[in-house]
């Protein structure tokens, strides 16, 4: 791979500017570079514990809303929203007003990757599946009058105050269906001896380059990468969220992309991202092993609850899809009183389990924070 047999693709003279024309992907590729060996078999076995370890876990799906609200605050922090997750896992009503636009833009992510996975169950891994799942990304937030949902029609660019000073000029827009339907193939195609990671990273770099949308297509980009692995079975739950590494290396990962367009090394690139793959698969394994000793531990200390056990037992599990709640998100999940509630915050917060926080919202509200900040 890398400049031996392939060519990253070439510039095309439209109009007063030059887009960039990626090659074809649907194809064999090679690489000689041995540390991309290394990677994959590091990145496949961490995986494969991570896939293993979640099949065990009683009730992991509370657990993966977590994964999937951390994965949407990262990635959208990517893109300049300043929400952390202790807002993101607020109701709106308790969000202040000049905050909720970034706080929407979070929960459509969160619907946009919900929608997704579970559509997997009905519809192939494809382009009209990312164009059912952009619509539910930009509906009424920023972006939204740039065609949600629609593969776009006209030029974008990336960088600079406008196309004359753009730093990047993805494909002209009548280049498009000749791109994602082979882009759509590589997918597919199991005649081609390529591992899956590396499939994978291949697609992210020729979807961020196609940029297929007129907004979005970083979020969407970042997301194809949790679906491919859930579509091809390569996880059986969806635990594997690469947008908090490519944030902490945010510098890093633009340039392995851009390197990819300037120079043909995908080398580069595919190192970088089986990195990501084995750093992430590693971290979010030890997070649910810490997630179960948690729970052992925080089930300790409500076993003297007497007749409130089983109250007592349901907030804890609704806390461990939403970690941070007021005294009316007590009352309407558990169907309770106000004074109810209130009893239960103080037998939550008198064992340590809830403390009381300072946020930036309109009511007292109280986070199970030993939970939270495994996923900061």
């Amino acid at each position: 791979m890398g400049k031996l047999n392939y060519i990253s693709g070439m510039k095309k003279q439209k109009y007063q500017y030059q887009s960039f024309m990626p090659s074809l992907i649907d194809k064999p590729f090679d690489w000689e570079d041995r540390r991309i060996n290394m990677l994959l078999e590091e990145a496949n076995r961490y995986l494969g514990e991570l896939n293993a370890y979640s099949t065990l876990i009683p009730d992991v799906d509370f657990f993966i809303h977590m994964h999937i609200m951390k994965e949407a605050t990262k990635s959208s922090r990517i893109e300049g929203t300043q929400t952390a997750i202790e807002e993101a896992v607020v109701s709106e009503e308790e969000v202040l007003p000049e905050r909720r636009d970034d706080w929407k833009e979070i929960q459509n992510y969160t619907k946009a990757m919900n929608y997704a996975i579970d559509r997997l169950t009905h519809l192939p891994l494809s382009v009209r599946l990312l164009q059912e799942t952009h619509g539910i990304l930009l509906d009424s937030v920023r972006g939204e009058h740039k065609n949600p949902g629609e593969i776009r029609k006209s030029q974008n660019w990336i960088g600079g105050s406008s196309i004359a000073d753009a730093f990047f000029i993805p494909p002209h827009h009548d280049d498009l269906p000749e791109l994602l339907s082979d882009l759509e193939k590589f997918w597919h195609n199991d005649r081609l001896d390529i591992p899956e990671l590396v499939k994978i990273a291949i697609s992210h770099y020729q979807f961020e380059t196609i940029h297929p949308f007129l907004d979005g297509n970083g979020r969407i980009g970042r997301l194809l990468v949790a679906l491919h692995l859930i579509s091809k079975g390569v996880l059986g739950k969806p635990t594997l969220y690469l947008s908090d590494f490519f944030e902490k290396n945010k510098a890093s990962y633009y340039d392995s992309l851009t390197m990819v367009r300037h120079t043909s090394d995908m080398q580069q690139w595919i190192r970088f991202f089986l990195s990501g793959v084995k750093n992430v698969a590693q971290s979010s394994k030890d997070t649910l092993k810490q997630i179960v000793a948690l729970r052992m531990e925080t089930e300790q200390k409500l076993l003297d609850t007497g007749k409130r056990i089983h109250k007592c037992q349901e907030l804890l599990k609704f806390l461990y899809s939403n970690p941070i709640v007021t005294s009316k998100d007590i009352q309407k999940r558990l169907s309770i009183t106000h004074p109810t509630a209130n009893e239960l915050i103080n037998v939550f917060t008198n064992r340590g389990i809830l403390s009381e926080l300072d946020l930036p919202i309109r009511s007292r509200a109280f986070g199970y924070m030993e939970y939270l900040n495994l996923f900061n």
